[in-house]
């Protein structure tokens, strides 16, 4: 029974929300008070929750406001950021519910950073594309976390809905994500050696071999964006998907590494002056994660994404984190005509765990706008 003093929450300032964060090494980028300048249609405000004079927890929340009605959604990805075990749903969330109600927000979405399940590269290496399995859910996993098998009971208890729909992970934050795991089972660092031993064993082989082809792994800088756009340009039409524009990765770089120098790095592997990949990598605390990676057409014998992967892991080692996360998957465990099953067999392949995490869950706060804002956004997703 988690018996705590009850919490209280106000705002706090830049300079308090991060002192706390620095005491929090696990803490996404996400929820850094600079990433706010990274979305410039949010407003934004830091929140704390104090049990007492203590500051305990903390959240960056973005603001933005609907279509027709004055009112907000509320958004606090990966976070609050706060200790799940020793306070309950209830003590983080009425007070945050009030504050928000003033605010004139209609609904509070959050993504509690906590780990549920998580299974075996290997494995899922093993059981992807077999007519036994269907879903993770179905192949045992290597770890499970009581703490967030709670949470996840408490949030549904407390009234809030699941937004991490397990098929689905382009609304918002994904339930099931991709992590490679850079420490041991007792929290030591691992060798590039060991990490590599993590990948499948064709993987392996064609990583290693990028060290000894004619290609270069070089690092650039906000000057070279310009490159990484035009790789991702012919990745986004290959793949079929809207990318994003060149001025908003200018900005996440600039916003990053003007608040922390070498938080967010841009790779290029290139080839007698031609650029084959190219891949961004934003490290925070002890975490680091794969954020972005294109890649040409030209001489793909060379592997120049496996390059980049390596080049990622050893710099993300030397930086002392524990994981590199690779982002979002779903638990599909089919390869028959499911893209899905494609990206995590590519994601496993490279020595990640997939991880089902929290996931994102909304709070009405005013439950006729909250279900109009949701059947409006279904319509567009549509």
């Amino acid at each position: 029974m988690k018996a705590m003093p009850t919490l209280t929450l106000r705002p706090i300032s830049v300079p308090e929300h991060r002192e706390f964060l620095a005491t929090r090494p696990e803490t996404s980028f996400l929820q850094q008070p600079e990433w706010a300048q990274v979305k410039p249609d949010w407003t934004a405000e830091s929140l704390g929750w104090f049990a007492g004079d203590e500051l305990v927890g903390a959240a960056l929340v973005l603001h933005r406001a609907a279509p027709v009605v004055k009112k907000s959604l509320a958004y606090i990805p990966m976070g609050p950021v706060i200790d799940w075990t020793a306070y309950s749903v209830d003590e983080v969330m009425a007070p945050l519910a009030e504050h928000l109600k003033t605010r004139g927000s209609f609904a509070v979405r959050i993504g509690p950073p906590v780990d549920v399940t998580e299974w075996g590269a290997a494995p899922v290496r093993k059981a992807l594309g077999s007519d036994e399995l269907s879903t993770l859910e179905e192949l045992p996993p290597v770890t499970t976390h009581p703490a967030g098998e709670q949470l996840v009971e408490e949030l549904r208890a407390a009234g809030l809905r699941p937004l991490s729909a397990g098929m689905d992970f382009h609304a918002g934050q994904p339930e099931y994500v991709g992590r490679v795991p850079l420490v041991g089972q007792d929290g030591s660092p691992k060798t590039i050696d060991q990490v590599l031993k993590t990948f499948s064993s064709n993987t392996r082989r064609e990583t290693r071999n990028t060290e000894k082809a004619d290609l270069q792994v070089v690092e650039g800088g906000l000057e070279d964006l310009h490159r990484f756009q035009e790789l991702y340009r012919q990745t986004a039409g290959r793949q079929e998907f809207t990318g994003r524009p060149l001025s908003y990765f200018q900005t996440l770089y600039r916003t990053l590494n003007e608040a922390r120098p070498g938080a967010c790095r841009l790779y290029f592997a290139e080839h007698q002056g031609t650029d084959l990949a190219t891949a961004i990598m934003v490290q925070y605390g002890n975490q680091a994660w794969y954020l972005y990676g294109a890649s040409g057409s030209e001489h793909r014998e060379l592997n120049g994404p496996k390059a980049l992967q390596l080049r990622m892991l050893t710099d993300a080692l030397a930086a002392g984190c524990v994981a590199l996360d690779h982002g979002g998957v779903t638990p599909t465990l089919s390869l028959e005509g499911d893209h899905h099953g494609g990206l995590t067999r590519f994601k496993a392949s490279v020595g990640a765990n997939i991880v089902r995490t929290a996931g994102e869950w909304e709070l009405a706060l005013n439950r006729p706008l909250a279900w109009a804002f949701n059947r409006y956004m279904a319509w567009r997703a549509r």
